[in-house]
């Protein structure tokens, strides 16, 4: 077995990532050859994933990235185990070569871009084999947990990270006039990651929702002692409450709570004489 040399233990960390004395291992492991050295350390990577499997990745980042022309946009979670990890270059790095790789190739779902093969940076692997390798790496469990891709191409898609990158929203408009809604899109993305809204209008509350949401203000009143004959209209109004908290169009705008958002939008409507209509949106926040 040849004598392994400070010069190549630097050299295969470099390519790697791996500590020194994992990088020491692995050559002395394949006689100094540095292709076996790499795979071994690969293996290895894998190996260590299997083995934390079953451990908890809480913490990692939303990942938001948009075409320059904002026809297209995608929004990721990738999740690891501690804040720390979260926050380093290896992690953040590997996060937006997943959301570059997932947004070249109009990837819809995780399963579509776990199958894809990421570019030299990352040794050639699949998004899945480099997954494992930066276990390896980074000592932690990785999980990329969900992505969404929009597209509009009769408008443009626009979105918001909030600081530390554990909470995000990505909407996507239709308009005849991009450049100038772009600014109120950014506003309603951030209004989305701030107010938690679950729909665009109320028509698009599934019926179940209201159902249950009935049901427990009904329950509530019978209990607070109310009388049958008004129970009825205190649902009705509290289901109107409700729809303020999760319609995105009937939510008081995060810039002047004075106005409704869908009064913001006819504003904007009006004054542009612009076509806008919100099609859909997305918000992600860690861990949910």
């Amino acid at each position: 077995m040849s004598q392994t040399s400070a010069k190549d233990v630097k050299n295969l960390r470099d390519i790697t990532g791996a500590g020194m004395m994992d990088c020491k291992k692995a050559l002395d492991e394949t006689g100094g050859d540095m292709h076996q050295a790499i795979d071994y350390l690969r293996k290895k990577g894998a190996a260590l994933a299997a083995k934390r499997a079953d451990r908890d990745a809480r913490e990692g980042m939303v990942s938001i990235k948009l075409t320059p022309d904002h026809k297209s946009g995608i929004i990721l979670e990738l999740n690891c185990e501690t804040d720390f990890v979260a926050r380093g270059e290896d992690f953040t790095g590997f996060t937006a070569a997943l959301g570059d790789l997932a947004l070249s190739s109009t990837s819809t779902s995780t399963e579509a871009l776990l199958a894809l093969t990421l570019g030299e940076a990352y040794g050639g692997e699949t998004v899945d084999d480099a997954m494992k390798t930066m276990t390896g790496k980074l000592g932690e469990k990785i999980n990329f947990k969900r992505l969404a891709f929009f597209n509009a191409p009769d408008g443009l898609v626009e979105g918001y990270i909030h600081p530390g990158a554990k909470l995000g929203a990505i909407i996507q408009i239709d308009t005849d006039k991009p450049d100038v809604v772009r600014e109120l899109a950014k506003d309603l993305a951030m209004q989305i990651a701030a107010a938690a809204p679950i729909v665009v209008d109320r028509s698009f509350v599934p019926a179940d929702y209201i159902a249950k949401e009935s049901e427990i203000y009904r329950q509530q009143a019978l209990e607070q002692g109310k009388k049958e004959a008004f129970v009825d209209k205190i649902v009705t109004g509290r289901l109107e409450k409700y729809y303020q908290d999760v319609v995105l169009s009937e939510q008081s705008f995060i810039k002047d709570d004075k106005l409704k958002v869908s009064e913001v939008l006819s504003e904007c409507r009006k004054k542009h004489q612009a076509k806008i209509d919100v099609i859909g949106f997305v918000r992600y926040q860690l861990g949910e």
